[in-house]
């Protein structure tokens, strides 16, 4: 079974290994990763194919080119997710999860997200786009159980 893992960057790469650590080697790893993070790819410890997507948005990117860079990583990942055909997309939190996840819904992909743990209050602006388009949507605080009724806790990654 082929699962497509979206790693962020930092906390959201180390939060999302751990979740592959223990789903264990009995599934086909895929891999996407921002084009511009150079350290994600070094920490996979269960081997599979990574494919480099362009960051939707950074911390200052304006809002005109992080529509325009959205655009760009839904087209290359529509690609990505034709090649591999998995039966879920996975993913922690980051930008990049997004259009991943909508392309791969429409695709009829199952879509999981995890909500990083350090959001103990609110969803993130990721946690809050996803939690329409995932199958499945856990989140790393009891507190954030209460006030999302679809939501999943089952505990922390970290």
């Amino acid at each position: 079974m082929k699962l497509l893992i979206v790693l962020g960057e930092g906390g959201h790469t180390k939060q999302l290994l751990n979740l592959v650590d223990l789903l264990g080697d009995s599934y086909d790893y895929h891999y996407i990763v921002s084009k511009e993070d150079n350290l994600s790819a070094s920490r996979i410890r269960y081997p599979g194919p990574i494919y480099r997507l362009s960051r939707p948005r950074g911390k200052s990117t304006g809002k005109l080119a992080a529509i325009f860079r959205t655009i760009l990583a839904g087209i290359q990942s529509f690609w990505v997710l034709l090649r591999v055909r998995p039966v879920a997309v996975i993913s922690v939190g980051p930008a990049i999860a997004v259009p991943v996840s909508i392309v791969g819904k429409f695709l009829g992909v199952r879509i999981i997200f995890v909500e990083s743990a350090s959001r103990v209050s609110a969803l993130s602006l990721t946690g809050r786009m996803m939690h329409r388009w995932a199958d499945l949507f856990f989140v790393q605080w009891p507190q954030l159980k209460e006030s999302l009724p679809r939501a999943i806790y089952a505990g922390r990654l970290v």
